[in-house]
């Protein structure tokens, strides 16, 4: 794993390839792809053995302010690297680097429903649940999908309040 941001093109055009599929909820031209992952707390990137990128996350503050300490997270894993578990080493690489960074907690604000295998990797990494919202993500064709919050509490200790 390595950061895969330094104003690298090659990391920065298989985004925008995939950007549409991975980061689903923004909806953009690409028109300014470097200053999107730039603006990034990290961005991870994992290669293959032929350095080739197999996927990518991107971590940021959820909102700021109050909710500074919670962070969030978007991936994407290669079509030609799945069942190689890319998925679980960006994961647990983000977990990481977010606790590194100071927050507290890592949520995925919408993972849709369709997607177990990323849900089945959450639960597994030990990531919470706590509902569900009918229709949170619209698909490209029109529909909605039920998406499904996750969280976890990393290495910093929060206390509810």
């Amino acid at each position: 794993m390595k950061p895969g941001f330094e104003g690298n093109d090659r990391y920065l055009e298989w985004n925008c390839r995939n950007r549409d599929r991975i980061f689903a909820g923004r909806q953009s031209d690409h028109s300014d792809r470097k200053g999107f992952f730039a603006s990034q707390s990290y961005t991870g990137v994992a290669e293959d053995e032929q350095g080739r990128i197999a996927g990518q996350y991107i971590l940021h503050p959820n909102d700021p302010g109050r909710w500074g300490h919670i962070c969030n997270a978007s991936f994407a894993v290669s079509t030609t690297c799945r069942g190689q578990h890319i998925g679980e080493k960006l994961v647990t690489d983000c977990m990481k680097k977010a606790g590194d960074a100071g927050f507290c907690i890592l949520q995925f604000n919408a993972v849709v429903e369709s997607n177990i295998h990323a849900r089945h990797l959450y639960k597994r990494l030990g990531f919470v649940q706590p509902g569900e919202i009918p229709g949170g993500f619209r698909k490209l064709d029109g529909s909605y999908e039920n998406i499904c919050p996750y969280y976890c509490l990393l290495d910093h200790e929060t206390e509810s309040k």
